[in-house]
């Protein structure tokens, strides 16, 4: 079973990739689409196993590398997290295989896609089962490899390149911080296995060592590096501008990077690393503030973006912002609970815009929709619901994750819990207002799109929709079965009935019956790790009142503010960004990122590229190697070919000139040495 959910998606992938002209495009489709239900299935299966008997376990399948005191096995690991991560990535996954079915219906290379998506699967699978930091980082590369492949996909269009260049370069950055930190943990421990460094974690909780020149705290400046790779990948502030361009790719793409796989990567890390993290307060303390800025910064750019897939990407930005400092005040439990119900609204919302997209011939400007809703109903229930989520309102998915993370960080009593607090408050406001201002301009008001686009307006077919109902379902309940495993309390209820019988002074009393109860400590077991003075989840449970219902109100605020300016007082958008135009001017230009960092950086290394291009390369090594020597030997070749005159005299005179240049030699050498 362990071997096939890992495996299922390679196999389809290479079936599909080497096999693609013999199988046909349906071939393919089927193949990929079986391999992920498949993984899917049986990742419910180890769920159940896991979670409810606790058989967690690490299976190894060979030894990878061995050389000295580095041992490096190729096993899988499978304990709580990783189950979870598990139905997390295949169910998604295989919604986004067969919903690409039909999206992907009219493109000629079908075949392609399919084997690309099951790849993406497969490396993330790799990541999240990995049993030590040198297999977790091929995975990491992997979807890395994977995600240029599939943002990149319709090359035939050169935004579409120069995105894919962008997500592969801005996460090498990233990678480069995970692979010192890798580096550091091999240093400080002597392993990259996780069980080994986790077990020497607290003893090691002191230790300093010298790092580029100053004594540094060892578990900080590994957590750092650690942290510094997950920004990448899941997209913080500063390494976040890859995210929004990821669009170019087709719309199952930008669902399975956002949702489920590539981009939650690094909450995965540093969630795996509970037990060094715990040990690192300031590592910590970093990770709640970028978090925390994330979470509002992307929400400020949410709000004025017309794409209406770029409006849900900075969403996920903003999501992920959540998880980051759900992590930073030790929340772990509430991160990944967050981290399950964003991926089903999230991949919901991202599917449910691509039907849109497909029913309005490929439009995805909100400017040019408006007054759909009636036409493409489906649509836009699943829409709703998925907004609803995002939102936080109440028996929604994500009312249940994202409130439990204001909640503990309130409950974490430090400065910067209370500065993610607020700003978390302060996106959550933001979230509404911009999940319902894409509902408005999408569905509802007066059509704004072309006669002809109007004419062809139809629903998508039944192997789009359906991946959406089960998308739905989790949106809807996953929040609510799942919030006392994933952050509830109470490990047991030890359970002692009393039987006093009238025997004299003598009492009868029973054993105490041990009840399982759907906890997080039962749930959780090993694999996260949270010190008793840093139960912020706990504490959460306690928080004041207030507390608790003002998510809920300020999405309210949010939702009533966007029916009021785009639907009831039409036209009161256009006089707001006018009225606050610098600000609105910053937003929309999303802070400026992409222009701070072409002048910084990449005007830099054009110019340093072409420096090194013309002067290095074609000035002086060509000039000097390779042009140097060939212009050298065609102008030596131009002298010696004039003594090629077909003179029979000439030759002789050469001869003898070269015989008198010998004598010459030769007496002069008797006459120094002697002989």
């Amino acid at each position: 079973m362990e071997l096939i959910i890992v495996f299922a998606p390679l196999l389809a992938f290479l079936t599909a990739g080497l096999f693609g002209k013999q199988i046909g495009d349906a071939g393919a489709q089927f193949v990929t689409c079986a391999g992920v239900l498949i993984a899917a299935f049986f990742s419910v299966v180890m769920f159940m196993d896991v979670v409810f008997d606790g058989d967690t376990r690490v299976i190894t399948l060979a030894t990878w590398m061995s050389s000295g005191d580095f041992q490096v096995d190729w096993a899988l690991r499978f304990d709580q997290l990783t189950a979870v991560m598990l139905c997390v990535i295949n169910i998604v996954s295989a919604c986004v295989h067969v919903y690409s079915i039909g999206y992907m219906s009219h493109d000629k290379a079908k075949g392609r896609f399919m084997a690309y998506l099951s790849l993406f699967t497969f490396a993330m699978l790799m990541l999240v089962t990995s049993d030590n930091l040198v297999q977790l980082f091929f995975g990491w590369e992997g979807v890395g490899l994977a995600s240029y492949l599939l943002i990149g996909f319709w090359n035939h269009k050169d935004s579409a390149n120069k995105a894919a260049v962008k997500a592969f370069i801005v996460n090498r950055v990233g990678d480069f911080g995970l692979a010192l930190g890798i580096m550091a943990t091999f240093v400080v421990f002597g392993t990259v296995q996780f069980d080994a460094i986790f077990e020497q974690a607290e003893e090691m909780s002191t230790l300093t060592f010298d790092f580029l020149g100053f004594e540094l705290h060892a578990l900080t400046t590994i957590s750092l590096l650690l942290f510094m790779g997950a920004v990448g990948k899941s997209a913080q502030l500063g390494l976040h501008t890859w995210l929004p361009d990821a669009m170019e790719g087709p719309t199952p793409v930008s669902a399975l990077i956002h949702a489920a796989t590539m981009v939650t990567a690094g909450v995965f890390l540093l969630a795996r690393f509970s037990p060094v993290f715990e040990y690192a307060p300031f590592a910590l303390e970093v990770v709640t503030v970028v978090g925390a800025c994330t979470a509002f910064v992307a929400a400020t750019i949410g709000l004025t973006q017309f794409d209406i897939k770029r409006v849900i990407a900075y969403s996920t930005m903003s999501q992920l912002g959540y998880m980051f400092f759900a992590i930073g005040v030790s929340a772990y439990g509430a991160a990944i609970f967050h981290l399950m119900t964003h991926a089903f609204f999230k991949a919901l919302l991202f599917l449910g815009a691509g039907s849109v997209i497909h029913a309005m011939s490929d439009e995805q400007d909100m400017r040019k929709m408006g007054g759909i809703w009636k036409e493409i109903p489906y649509t836009y229930v699943m829409m709703w619901i998925g907004s609803l989520a995002l939102a936080g309102m109440p028996f929604f998915a994500g009312y249940f994750s994202k409130d439990i993370i204001l909640e503990a960080a309130f409950a974490a009593d430090s400065k910067v819990g209370m500065f993610a607090f607020w700003m978390g408050i302060a996106a959550a406001l933001m979230t509404a207002f911009y999940s319902w201002r894409l509902i408005l301009m999408t569905f509802h008001g007066k059509p704004r799109a072309s006669k002809k686009v109007m004419d062809h307006l139809h629903e998508s077919p039944s192997v789009m929709i359906s991946p959406l109902v089960v998308l739905a379902t989790g949106a809807l309940f996953a929040g609510y079965v799942f919030y006392g495993g994933f952050v509830g309390s109470a490990h047991h209820d030890t359970d002692v009935h009393h039987e006093v019988t009238a025997l004299g002074d003598s009492h009868v009393e029973e054993e105490p019956v041990d009840t399982f109860k759907w906890d997080k400590e039962h749930f959780w077991g090993e694999a996260i790790k949270v010190l008793p003075e840093n139960d912020t989840v706990e504490a959460a449970h306690s928080v004041p009142f207030w507390v608790k219902k003002l998510p809920i109100v300020v999405g309210l605020v949010g939702i009533f503010f966007a029916y009021v300016v785009y639907l009831w007082r039409e036209g009161l958008a256009v006089k707001i960004a006018a009225a606050f135009a610098p600000l609105h001017r910053l937003f929309f230009n999303k802070w400026y990122f992409d222009e701070l960092y072409d002048r910084i950086f990449v005007t830099k290394a054009w110019s340093l590229g072409r420096f090194f291009s013309v002067r290095g390369d074609r000035k002086t090594i060509d000039g000097f190697g390779p042009d140097g020597i060939s212009s050298l030997s065609m102008r030596m070749g131009g002298v010696f070919s004039k003594f090629q005159s077909g003179f029979l005299f000439q030759y002789a005179f050469i001869m003898i000139i070269g015989l008198f240049a010998l004598v010459t030699w030769l007496m002069y050498r008797i006459t120094l040495g002697g002989y």
